[in-house]
């Protein structure tokens, strides 16, 4: 399957080109591929839509305990926001729309879902549905729904196919970005207590209001500038006694910390004042994820903040400081994919080994039933399955200026 694309290229801040590129042809429907990539893509997909629930949604692992860890219990039942955000998001990205595609129909179920779940939501407040202690709530925080959903409805704005649908996409997203803004904390960010790496919350909002910026849905620049702080904060050479700024390798990494500011007061009394500590926001490749993405995003960005960028790029040269926790579990994922996307902007040997590196490893993780699945914290197959989805097809897309996510896609139809 071929399709072109109109592609604007924007950033957070501000529209970088306009342009026409033909997309690399996807295979993502055919099991039998000789790409190993390819295949291995195409089983996980099938079994996400295998598992899609009746209401459009999934949930923690597919409607099964993991069998990595044959004793685990599910966290919770019915199938939640942000696990099928993510999953909506892996079907995007290879190729299918609201109304193309192999997977059009599951996409547009689950899009139905995440818009029912925010126009449901109270207009105060930071959540977008009243589940609470999901598996992914827990481990990236309470409000993970809200940032998915927010991200996810920001990228398919103007691509639903007709007027009426864009419309309701497009005020979903003001409502979830309203949502976000008011709620951000006083540091500039939304490591909100109730997870054990809520910087990756953190940072999924941070996206979501760059690429809803950059669609022309919200001017969310004063947040934007608040959060890019906060990450520079982050990367800022640290006093000694004053945290862990070791790696786990044993070396500074630039200042980057699993631990977050005490001061985390939100901006919002709707959100009451935290305090994140080191233990929840959890190692520093999380953190070191994080603030790499934000502070790569366009080629002044890149230049700013060459120092911190090396500094992390360098341990990223350390297969313990990769491997996170220690153990493989979905936050490593989703970090990955964090440095994924930043590398992939600036391109080179540096990117090219990473991603040559994550395919092999990502290619020996995956399980005989087509997904991928975490040893510790996010152990469901949902969640993980789409995150390597995504890492796996990172480099299917033009690198640019801005996080592919920031990428308009107008289809030709």
């Amino acid at each position: 399957m071929r399709r072109n694309r109109t592609r604007v290229l924007l950033t957070g801040a501000a529209v970088l080109a306009i342009g026409v590129c033909a997309e690399v042809a996807f295979s993502f429907d055919n099991e039998g591929a000789k790409d190993p990539v390819d295949a291995a893509v195409s089983r996980g997909l099938k079994w996400l839509v295998s598992t899609q629930g009746k209401d459009g949604g999934w949930g923690q692992d597919g409607g099964e305990t993991s069998y990595v860890r044959q004793g685990e219990r599910l966290e919770s039942n019915g199938n939640d926001v942000a696990n099928t955000a993510v999953v909506a998001e892996a079907l995007w990205h290879t190729g299918s729309t609201p109304t193309r595609g192999p997977y059009r129909e599951q996409l547009e179920r689950a899009v139905q879902f995440v818009l029912s779940h925010v126009e449901q939501s109270p207009a105060e407040g930071l959540a977008v549905t009243d589940l609470r202690g999901t598996q992914i709530q827990r481990k990236l925080g309470p409000y993970i729904d809200t940032f998915l959903a927010a991200k996810l409805l920001a990228e398919l704005d103007g691509d639903m196919g007709t007027p009426q649908t864009n419309a309701r996409v497009r005020q979903d997203v003001q409502k979830c970005v309203a949502k976000i803004e008011k709620n951000q904390l006083k540091d500039g960010s939304w490591n909100i207590a109730g997870g054990w790496a809520p910087i990756l919350g953190t940072s999924m909002a941070s996206q979501s209001l760059a690429i809803a910026k950059a669609k022309g849905a919200a001017d969310t620049q004063v947040a934007l500038d608040r959060i890019e702080q906060y990450s520079k904060l982050q990367a800022a050479p640290p006093v000694r006694g004053s945290g862990s700024g070791i790696d786990s390798g044993g070396g500074m990494v630039g200042g980057v910390i699993g631990g977050i500011p005490a001061s985390a007061a939100p901006v919002s009394a709707t959100v009451s004042t935290v305090e994140v500590t080191a233990a929840s926001a959890g190692v520093p490749l999380y953190q070191s994820a994080q603030v790499l993405e934000q502070l790569t995003r366009t080629e002044k960005d890149r230049k700013e903040n060459a120092a911190q960028i090396k500094a992390i790029n360098g341990a990223l040269a350390s297969a313990s400081f990769v491997s996170g926790y220690g153990s493989i579990g979905g936050e490593e994922f989703f970090s990955w994919l964090n440095v994924s996307e930043s590398l992939r902007r600036t391109g080179g040997p540096a990117w090219q080994k990473w991603n040559g590196d994550m395919k092999a490893k990502l290619l020996k993780l995956q399980n005989e039933d087509g997904t991928w699945a975490g040893h510790h914290c996010i152990t469901g197959r949902v969640a993980v399955t789409s995150a390597a989805i995504l890492l796996l097809t990172a480099d299917r897309e033009p690198p640019a200026d801005a996080p592919k996510a920031i990428h308009t896609s107008t289809k030709n139809r």
